[in-house]
Formats: C-alpha cells, sequence, structure tokens
C-alpha cells in the first residue's frame, strides 16, 4: 500500500508541476481573459487518459497497475484540472460573461470527451 502511495504521490506532484508551467507560460505570454491554460491542460489531460486506457485495455489485467496508479491516477490526475476548471467556469458566470462560459464549459466537456476517444480509439486501432 505505501508503494502505491508513493507512486501515485509522485506522479501527482510531476502533474501539479506541469500544469503550473503551462499555467505559467501562458500567464507570461500575456493569455487573459479565458482560462486558456485550464482550457488546454484539461483537453490535453483527457487525449493522454484515453491513450493510456486504451493501451492498458490492451494488457492482461493486473500487469498494469503500477503505470496506472503513476500516470493516470498520479500524473494525469495532478495535471487535469476539474477543480481549478469549477472555480473558472463559476468566475465567468458570476460576471455574465454568458458567451465565454457557455464555449468554456461546454468545450472543456465535450472537447474532453472527443479527446478521451480519439486517444482510446487511436490506441485500439494502432494495436489491433
Amino acid at each position: 500500500m505505501s508503494f502505491q502511495i508513493l507512486l501515485v504521490a509522485a506522479g501527482g506532484a510531476t502533474g501539479a508541476v506541469g500544469r503550473f508551467l503551462v499555467s505559467f507560460i501562458m500567464r507570461s505570454s500575456g493569455a487573459v481573459g479565458f482560462p486558456w491554460a485550464t482550457f488546454g491542460v484539461n483537453l490535453a489531460g483527457c487525449l493522454l487518459m484515453g491513450l493510456l486506457i486504451g493501451w492498458l485495455w490492451r494488457l492482461p489485467p493486473g500487469t498494469s497497475e503500477t503505470v496506472r496508479l503513476f500516470f493516470g491516477v498520479g500524473l494525469l490526475g495532478g495535471f487535469t484540472t476539474f477543480s481549478a476548471f469549477s472555480l473558472e467556469l463559476f468566475q465567468l458566470i458570476e460576471r455574465r460573461d454568458v458567451y465565454a462560459a457557455f464555449a468554456y464549459g461546454a468545450g472543456s466537456l465535450v472537447g474532453g470527451l472527443v479527446a478521451f476517444a480519439i486517444g482510446f480509439y487511436f490506441v485500439r486501432a494502432v494495436a489491433s
């Protein structure tokens, strides 16, 4: 159990630092107004999760637990930011920026699902 916790913690720390760096770079480049960093990180994280799960699906049960814990639960869990998504969506709604709120909310949810499906089915197609 303690090894599993260390895997998740190491992956989570790596993912959180990655998310921070993306946000820092976006802010430094002058991207303001629309939460581009969180939007992009969530879509990228969904695509990567789809690729990971598609690949793990091909492996025999139980052989991929270490990879799933580090990359899926830890790294991608720390990298994606749906808690930040909720806060930023609420802020857009509170500012009554209805169009941006709708684009951000719907784009993140639908885009994330589509990105996940692309990653998942890509690995299935390539691995078949």
